[in-house]
């Protein structure tokens, strides 16, 4: 039996891939990969917010010390959905 590397619930955040949002401004598509929480519309430049689904972030008890503070932080604490042009 292989004892994982790291906990299987962080693999989309250490290994990221992209996913595609639609701008809720105007429509375009944007590229946002796992292991972010936001990126600006390359066309209208608003905020598009990635949906995030309850994770290993939300309930283990090693997650800021499995991903370090900083990314931690990013990751848990950037969940506000302000719109901002």
């Amino acid at each position: 039996m292989t004892v994982p590397k790291h906990c299987p619930g962080s693999s989309t955040f250490k290994e990221p891939v992209p996913e595609y949002m639609s701008c809720p401004k105007c429509g375009t598509e944007v590229e946002i990969w796992s292991d972010e929480v936001c990126l600006p519309c390359p066309n209208c430049k608003t905020i598009v917010f990635k949906d995030r689904s309850p994770s290993c972030l939300d309930w283990c008890a090693f997650a800021r010390e499995c991903f370090g503070p900083e990314v931690y932080e990013r990751l848990k604490g950037s969940t506000s959905k302000e719109s901002k042009s």
